[in-house]
């Protein structure tokens, strides 16, 4: 039996946010957030799933994503616009188990990073860096220009920004959100049934514009010519807004689960999405060599430091695993949760 989802608008001292509940579960709180281009309706199969097995779960729409309020984006604070408002909510649910696919997975490092005591543990579910996405190099994320130059809003596929705008919902253009969602999101041929409809409304749910995807941009002397700016989604991971080196100093710390697939092309060592790796492919022309950002070995050389966290990979998934491969992402997650 498949258990029934609700939606409620949750006011909080910040903004009022959409979140989803499963009516009548009970246990331990678990908080899912979601990743860019996307909203909660990415989590509703694995809610149901984890609420079966005891635990009550939520997750949460960020600002200018789904039914929650669209306040915007200050990037210059990093992610911390939103992950204040998930310790706002936290304030109304209590510590929780929080899990972060994405740059949900940013969020929540940067919420456990501010208020360590407010996690009982956290899955990062192919988190974005600590050190950002894009313009940085080597395991410790040293930036390749001091503008964080290859980041930010200008780095966005302006063909994939037109189609959200537009509200494209064909398989038409590569560039069309659902065959971003195949291409990408998952791993290519996998099936998503019924649920891929509800997938491409959740990605257009997405607020277009400086405020909020992709943000607003800078120009810059070095290649690729584009620096971030101070507003909008792209801007906040940023490595001139975003950087979490310090997450190994934390007290307490609560134990992190890593799962990553391992067929993910957007967070990944050679990302389809960071123009350094585009460029040494020929996708970006008048490449200068820079070298592609290592995503992965930066997240490993960090949760190293850390010290308590496990690492599963999930073979033949994509970039979201509890979409493409949802029985093994289910197992390693209970696990992690049980524990």
């Amino acid at each position: 039996m498949t258990l029934p989802i609700s939606a409620e608008r949750v006011g909080t001292p910040r903004l009022t946010l959409n979140v989803l509940s499963v009516p009548g579960s009970s246990g331990d709180p678990v908080l899912f957030v979601h990743g860019n281009v996307s909203s909660s309706a990415f989590w509703r199969p694995t809610m149901t799933a984890v609420a079966a097995e005891g635990f009550r779960p939520y997750a949460v729409d960020l600002r200018g994503f789904g039914d929650s309020d669209p306040e915007p984006v200050d990037a210059s604070r990093g992610v911390r616009d939103y992950s204040d408002d998930v310790l706002a909510l936290l304030d109304q649910i209590g510590p929780a188990h929080l899990v972060g696919w994405s740059l949900g997975g940013g969020v929540v490092m940067q919420a456990l990073r501010d208020r360590p005591a407010a996690a009982r543990s956290v899955t990062l579910v192919n988190p974005v860096s600590p050190y950002g996405f894009g313009g940085t190099v080597g395991p410790d994320g040293v930036l390749t220009g001091s503008d964080g130059v290859g980041s930010g809003g200008g780095a966005a596929n302006p063909d994939f920004v037109a189609a959200l705008r537009a509200g494209d919902r064909s398989a038409d253009s590569p560039v069309s959100p659902r065959n971003v969602l195949r291409a990408t999101y998952v791993a290519p041929g996998t099936d998503l049934g019924e649920e891929e409809d509800t997938y491409v409304e959740s990605m257009l749910s997405t607020r277009i514009g400086d405020d909020h995807y992709p943000g607003d941009s800078l120009p810059s002397d070095a290649w690729p010519n584009v620096a971030p700016g101070k507003r909008g989604v792209l801007n906040t991971i940023a490595p001139t807004n975003f950087r979490i080196d310090d997450l190994h100093e934390i007290d307490p710390k609560p134990p992190i689960l890593w799962i990553r697939g391992d067929q993910d092309v957007i967070v990944s060592d050679t990302s389809l999405f960071d123009l350094a790796h585009l460029g040494a492919i020929g996708a970006v022309p008048g490449w200068d060599g820079t070298p592609a950002q290592p995503m992965v070995t930066q997240t490993r050389a960090a949760l190293d430091r850390y010290g308590v966290y496990r690492e599963v990979v999930i073979e033949g998934a994509g970039h979201g695993p509890q979409l493409d491969k949802p029985e093994e992402f289910r197992a390693a997650l209970l696990t992690h949760l049980r524990r």
